[in-house]
């Protein structure tokens, strides 16, 4: 049928009949990239409350915000669906020597997320030298700084610690307009 035969009626039923489909399709696309998402892809909601307590320590909450604040859990989160995929095993395994090494300093804890600060940072120092712990510091700075589309760094908070401000710039390469072979 050609495109001028379609009526009106014709095009609104169709587009009502798919409107499910494409309003759930348009949902699921707007809260992937939305920073204020808190639905977790690959991590389940105590495994993330646990890294979460070590994002907390690495930058911590003062006068400013910190990981928390800024969501730094749903970049690691969505880090390890995507592009980091190839760390979630790390992740299970240095979580699970963390949380040995937590039952063996304080063996009263429950959890890392009930850890005092000052017991947290005690637990940190004894890990900092893991591979594991060297990847979720990465993890936690890079999504306190990243773009907030990416998951983390939520309210800018990163970016507003560091004094970044973002816009959209252009600047010619040096000389372009000084040079005569440019026609200028």
């Amino acid at each position: 049928m050609p495109f001028e035969e379609i009526s009106r009626r014709a095009l609104m039923r169709s587009a009502l009949a798919l409107s499910p489909a494409i309003l759930e399709a348009a949902q699921h696309a707007h809260e992937s990239v939305t920073a204020q998402s808190t639905r977790l892809e690959s991590l389940d909601r105590v495994t993330a409350g646990e890294i979460e307590a070590i994002a907390s320590a690495i930058i911590p909450t003062d006068e400013t915000p910190g990981a928390r604040e800024a969501g730094v859990i749903y970049f690691i989160d969505r880090a390890l669906a995507t592009f980091d995929r190839s760390k979630r095993a790390l992740y299970k395994t240095g979580l699970a020597e963390v949380q040995a090494h937590r039952k063996r300093l304080f063996p009263a804890s429950l959890s890392i997320a009930a850890l005092s600060a000052s017991e947290c940072d005690t637990l940190l120092h004894a890990v900092e030298k893991t591979e594991f712990f060297q990847v979720v510091r990465t993890h936690v700075v890079t999504g306190f700084l990243a773009n907030p589309s990416w998951g983390g760094n939520r309210g800018n908070a990163g970016w507003k610690l560091i004094g970044f401000e973002e816009a959209h710039s252009f600047q010619p390469p040096f000389g372009y307009y000084d040079n005569p072979e440019n026609g200028q």
